[in-house]
């Protein structure tokens, strides 16, 4: 499924800012292996809310393939 241009500027800002927010706790000392957990509990946390635990728990089942496929790798310049 292709996100629609609203849908893709959406994402890309959601991206920005919470890559800004990354940043920031890590400048104020907060561990990056406690941050990158934190972070993926509110938002499965927020994704249970929004689409229930089956639907999430279906989602995370086929993260290890996307993950291995390189989906969750950001190059850096």
């Amino acid at each position: 499924m292709t996100a629609t241009p609203d849908e893709a500027a959406q994402k890309a800002l959601a991206l920005e800012l919470i890559l800004d927010a990354w940043d920031a706790a890590l400048a104020r000392g907060v561990a990056p292996e406690l941050l990158a957990s934190t972070a993926i509990f509110a938002a499965l946390t927020d994704m249970v809310d929004l689409h229930g635990a089956d639907a999430v728990a279906d989602f995370c089942a086929d993260l290890p393939a996307r993950i291995r496929a390189g989906e969750f790798t950001m190059q850096k310049d």
